[in-house]
């Protein structure tokens, strides 16, 4: 089974990488930059697609961070749910599609379908071809934003569904929430989604993460900093 590569040696060295069909949430309070380390997590290796649903920064944004990473943006795409409330007539392309805003998750769910059959499909990167069947990581960018819209119950069936498509594929998929805006229930619902959550704190201006469910993989904390697309372990 292909094994999605972290760049984090403590998941790396013990068993290759996110297993295909892990789904991650990753829990941190504001301004951690939890999106920065989201971001590296999935950022495409030789061969590997990226589809990040964005409800906090435009598409165009969200590509010129990857591009700033190193990543070749024929195999970066985007769902953006802000745009079209301010540009109502922007058209979609293979890479980038827009919903009306956050509350639509009927439109997300279709643009979701449609971006994946378009990268099964090889239609997605110009004609430059990338593994098959092909590995494909997938950001929320972020819960948090979803649930200001979205009753919680409601949010879960629609997360339900999107992880279940995630494991069908062999994808991977990597969801951030605030830790610090929802009572536990919330935290406890979106828990039971996922297979692995990783932890972010930030402690006298430095950043720290600690990785829950992942066999063979110490729950302890770990200092850590993301350069261009690079996380790298400091302790």
């Amino acid at each position: 089974m292909y094994s999605y590569k972290t760049g984090i040696p403590q998941i790396d060295d013990v068993c290759g990488g996110f297993e295909a069909g892990t789904n991650i949430l990753i829990l941190a309070p504001p301004m951690s930059y939890a999106d920065i380390l989201a971001y590296a997590l999935i950022k495409p290796r030789e061969g590997e697609y990226a589809v990040i649903l964005s409800t906090n920064e435009r598409a165009a944004e969200v590509v010129d961070s990857f591009r700033l990473a190193g990543s070749d943006k024929r195999f970066i795409g985007v769902i953006d749910a802000i745009t079209k409330s301010s540009t109502p007539t922007i058209k979609d392309t293979r890479r980038l599609m827009f919903v009306s805003s956050p509350t639509d998750l009927t439109g997300i769910g279709i643009k979701f379908s449609n971006m994946i059959e378009t990268i099964f499909e090889g239609e997605f990167s110009e004609g430059e071809a990338g593994l098959f069947p092909p590995p494909i990581r997938f950001c929320v960018n972020s819960i948090s934003t979803l649930l200001m819209y979205r009753r919680l119950e409601v949010l879960y069936q629609f997360l339900h569904v999107l992880t279940a498509k995630l494991k069908k594929i062999e994808g991977v998929g990597i969801y951030l929430l605030n830790s610090e805006s929802f009572d536990d229930k919330t935290l406890s619902m979106i828990k039971q989604l996922m297979n692995c959550v990783i932890e972010v704190k930030v402690e006298k201006n430095t950043s720290y993460l600690r990785i829950q469910g992942i066999r063979g993989v110490s729950g302890e904390w770990l200092q850590f900093s993301v350069s261009k697309g690079q996380v790298t372990i400091l302790s």
